[in-house]
Formats: structure tokens, C-alpha cells, sequence
């Protein structure tokens, strides 16, 4: 598609085929909780592939997505999405314009920094995941070391931006986009551990939201996400069946919405430093002189579903 497409045509051919490709990351995550094959050795080997083009490691995010399971919207445990520690946003005026940013304008794309800085030190691992970190690091390593040179090789440097950048930047904009809604909504709190609850955070603290049907098929149904945290065993394929089943016993504990662009304001705009009565407080309620881009996405962003 990308290269057939005319050059007015690109940004739709990226955004299709950075879907697609976050298609494999899911096929990856499937492996990784062990729900894709009963043979781990091919969970292992499937899950590192589907990685690759997303120069993504594939035991480092594992080890990191277990926890995340495992701390569902607990304060400073969650490796996912938290709410801003409020010293931290005070702490310095250049790390609370930083802080601004990541959390307003730069927040569909901020999964890159994540994965630059979750995945890649061995210091941030047990030692007895060392090894399996360090072969998964080898394998992104040896990918980018060949497929990008023969990208480069026979396409240029345009070429390596057109073919591999592009959808790459389109899956992290999915990549923040679905983590983000996943566990994030004004009434959805953040509890310290001696608070938390795991089955209120599996189940009420986690976000089922519709999308566009072309995005779902491409993206084996990772928005189907409530049984997935009651049971990550479930594969991507029942998981439709398995929200009905959810639907008809504990509707009234369930959080549901529509993907739209009132959801993602409402998120980019007042879901950012962490209160215990509030759950969430605006940058711009307590640095309004620093949040002109939240006075931004307010402007630019629409107020309708």
C-alpha cells in the first residue's frame, strides 16, 4: 500500500499500516500471557518475532506487563499509565513543563519513551530474568543492525522513514492511545497499595471501549479489555464472548465508552496529577501559567462524541 500510494495518499497508508502492525504487538502480548499456543517454546518464538519490526524486546515488556497485571492501577507499582505524583510536578519548573507536555500534546506518542526507558537497562530487571532480557535485547539489536541497512540499502534513508518510521509512529500513537484509555477516566481512582483492591481493579478499574470495526479485526480485540484483566489466559478470539458473559452478571460494575474525540480531550486535558478525593487534578488548576498546551488541545480539540 505504501508504495503504491501517491504521495497525498501516504498519511492514510501509514495510518492503516501502523494499525496493522500494532496487530503484532498483540499477537506478542497474546504470547506473553501465554494464551496464543499451549507450547511456551513457540509463544517464545512467535511472541520475539512478532516484536521485531517494532524493534520492541520482547521478555523485557513481558516481565514489565506482569506487573502491570499484577498492580492494576496502583499507585507507583502500575507499570502502565499513573496519574503525576504531585512533588514530582513540583519538583522543577523545567520537569513540570516536561511533565505538561508528555501528558497533554505529546501523550498519543509517549509510549516511546516508555519503551526507551522501561526496557533496555539490565539494571531495571531481577536478576533471574537477566538472561531472557539479554537474548531478547540481541534480537532487536541484530534486527535493527540487518533490517535496517537493507531497508536503507535498497529504499535510502527516505525510504527507511517512508517504509519502517511512519507505521512505527502510527502503531505508538495506538500503543499510547489503547494503554492510555485502557485504565484512564476522570472517576476511575489510583490506590495505594494498603487501599487497593485487585478484583476493583481488574474489573471496575478497567475501560471495555468501542472502536471503529476495521481497527478491532486489525488489532485482535485488545479493546476488549475488562475479561482480559479478569483473565489474561483468555485468547484475543473469545474475548467478545467472554465481555457478554461480564455484560450479563456485573453490568453495573463495568466501565464502558466509545472511542471519540470528547474521550480522548477529556483524558489529554484533566487526567493528570493524582488527588486522593479528586482522583485527577488539571495542570491548569495548579500551574495555569505553565499550561498553555493544555489551553491548546482545549482549543483545538472538539467537544463532541
Amino acid at each position: 500500500m505504501i508504495s503504491k500510494a501517491p504521495w497525498f495518499l501516504l498519511p492514510f497508508a501509514w495510518a492503516w499500516t501502523g494499525t496493522a502492525v500494532t496487530g503484532f504487538f498483540v499477537i506478542g502480548h497474546d504470547c506473553a500471557h501465554k494464551s496464543f499456543s499451549k507450547n511456551k517454546l513457540v509463544e517464545d518464538i512467535v511472541g520475539t518475532l512478532a516484536f521485531l519490526p517494532l524493534i520492541y524486546p520482547y521478555e523485557p515488556w513481558r516481565f514489565k506487563h506482569d506487573r502491570h497485571h499484577a498492580k492494576t492501577n496502583m499507585l507507583v507499582e502500575d507499570t502502565a499509565w499513573l496519574p503525576v505524583d504531585k512533588e514530582e510536578f513540583d519538583s522543577s519548573p523545567l520537569l513540570r513543563k516536561a511533565i505538561i507536555y508528555g501528558y497533554g500534546p505529546f501523550r498519543p506518542w509517549m509510549s516511546i519513551a516508555h519503551w526507551w526507558l522501561a526496557h533496555f537497562s539490565l539494571k531495571k530487571f531481577r536478576p533471574n530474568e537477566v538472561q531472557r532480557v539479554k537474548i531478547s535485547l540481541a534480537c532487536v539489536f541484530a534486527f535493527m543492525g540487518i533490517g535496517w541497512p537493507l531497508i536503507i540499502y535498497k529504499a535510502g534513508v527516505v525510504g527507511w522513514i517512508k517504509y519502517w518510521l511512519m507505521p512505527w509512529l502510527g502503531y505508538h500513537f495506538w500503543m499510547s492511545t489503547f494503554t492510555m484509555v485502557h485504565h484512564t477516566a476522570p472517576h476511575i481512582p489510583f490506590k495505594p497499595s494498603e487501599e487497593w483492591n485487585a478484583a476493583q481493579a481488574q474489573l471496575n478499574g478497567t475501560v471495555h471501549c468501542d472502536y471503529p470495526r476495521w481497527i478491532e479485526i486489525l488489532c485482535h480485540n485488545i479493546n476488549v479489555h475488562i475479561p482480559h484483566h479478569i483473565s489474561s489466559r483468555i485468547p484475543s478470539y473469545n474475548l467478545p464472548a467472554a465481555h457478554r458473559s461480564i455484560q450479563e452478571n456485573w453490568a453495573k460494575y463495568l466501565n464502558e465508552a466509545t472511542w471519540n474525540w470528547r474521550l480522548m480531550r477529556t483524558i489529554m486535558t484533566v487526567c493528570h496529577v493524582y488527588d486522593k478525593e479528586q482522583n485527577y487534578v488539571p495542570f491548569d488548576q495548579l500551574a495555569p501559567e505553565d499550561s498553555q498546551p493544555v489551553a491548546f488541545l482545549k482549543r483545538v480539540m472538539p467537544d463532541y462524541a
